[in-house]
């Protein structure tokens, strides 16, 4: 039988919609009308990208949909199997050059690629306007199997491989959203509902270790949601690493953030880690809630052990995987933060499905419509 422990770590997959009818918010109403919220989203957008450009001097570029097999760019999302990408064959010149594609689960690959590709040095990166799908969630109120991401990178150099630029680079991503929450309240009053507390200004830096320390006994998610009640906006460092218990907080791909890396914390103790996510408390939906997953990126050194540590040292063969060995792409620093995500959360929204459309269940959608959640088609 599946421990409580390994079900949490498993992440999203395992789904209960009789349990998710007790925690969808009863007495809902959306603050902003369908036409409204999008209004509203769309100059978010704009000004998210626009200031996270000038925050870390990265030029917006395109990003692909779809890449070939070969290229080992694809984002597999962990280092368990249990999330594969959409695969489907082009057939191409009656299979005399065919090819074996893949719909990305996220660009985090091929954007350490792209930095090379665009001629991008240290201190300078890019953003993309990411969009992807992830056949393996379980569709719930803030997990869906269409993905839209703002991913970015940002070339570094060795000295920048450290705690405190991560510390840096983390709370600059955390004041364009909270400048961004500013600037809806101005635009549209009806967002700045009393009921709902803003965004704190400082996030709480945190390792998963001390997390795990704190509360022992709960598995993952419930653990970040003890750390929610005390702190509403938190960055959880160090997620891949076995921790006390011999297990990391959540899986994480062995093959782009360094999660292997040793650290020492502020009291001296050693830990290991140079990634982590961004955590709030989401007032609507009165759940933890994640808005984005970002790291300093592998070394060469980093990147074999972690791939001997996951046992999948044979893809070191791949293009990606050589490029990096090859010293082909630079150091580097990037993440994914979730657009539907964000905006639900500073949309005040209820569900993922009244901010972007996509494929839900009859039953998901049934539920919704009882508690007045309206979700786009």
């Amino acid at each position: 039988m599946t421990s409580t422990k390994e079900r949490d770590l498993a992440g999203p997959g395992i789904g209960d919609y009789a349990e998710l009818a007790h925690e969808l918010p009863a007495g809902y109403a959306s603050l902003l009308g369908p036409k409204e919220t999008m209004q509203a989203l769309y100059a978010a957008k704009r000004l998210i990208e626009d200031r996270l450009c000038e925050e870390l001097n990265l030029t917006l570029v395109q990003v692909p949909l779809i890449v070939d097999v070969t290229s080992g760019v694809n984002d597999y999302l962990d280092r368990d199997g249990s999330r594969t990408p959409v695969r489907f064959h082009i057939s191409n010149d009656h299979d005399r050059n065919p090819i074996d594609a893949e719909v990305v689960q996220a660009a985090t690959k091929w954007k350490r690629m792209a930095l090379a590709q665009f001629g991008m040095g240290p201190g300078e990166g890019l953003i993309t306007d990411m969009r992807a799908v992830r056949k393996d969630y379980f569709l719930d109120h803030d997990h869906s199997a269409y993905v839209d991401q703002w991913d970015w990178e940002l070339a570094i150099t060795p000295e920048q491989r450290t705690l405190p630029y991560l510390n840096e680079v983390v709370q600059r991503i955390w004041n364009v959203l909270k400048e961004t929450e500013t600037f809806l309240h101005e635009r549209f009053p009806a967002l700045a509902d009393p009921r709902y507390p803003a965004l704190p200004d400082e996030l709480t830096f945190v390792h998963a270790e001390d997390v795990l320390a704190r509360w022992p006994d709960l598995p993952r998610k419930q653990r970040e949601t003890q750390l929610l009640q005390e702190h509403p906006a938190v960055f959880i460092y160090g997620i891949g690493w076995p921790l006390a218990d011999g297990l990391p907080h959540e899986l994480r791909a062995a093959d782009y953030d360094d999660w292997s890396a040793e650290t020492t914390s502020a009291d001296g103790r050693p830990m290991h880690g140079l990634n982590g996510d961004i955590l709030v408390w989401n007032p609507i939906t009165r759940r933890r809630h994640e808005l984005t997953s970002m790291g300093i990126r592998v070394t060469k050194e980093s990147l074999r052990y972690q791939l001997e540590l996951s046992g999948q040292l044979d893809f070191l063969e791949l293009p990606y995987h050589q490029a990096i060995l090859n010293d082909e792409v630079p150091l580097s620093i990037g993440g994914g933060i979730g657009q539907s995500r964000t905006m639900m959360l500073l949309l005040r929204k209820a569900h993922l499905g009244e901010v972007s459309v996509t494929v839900w269940p009859r039953v998901l959608k049934e539920l919704c419509a009882e508690r007045n959640i309206r979700v786009l088609e």
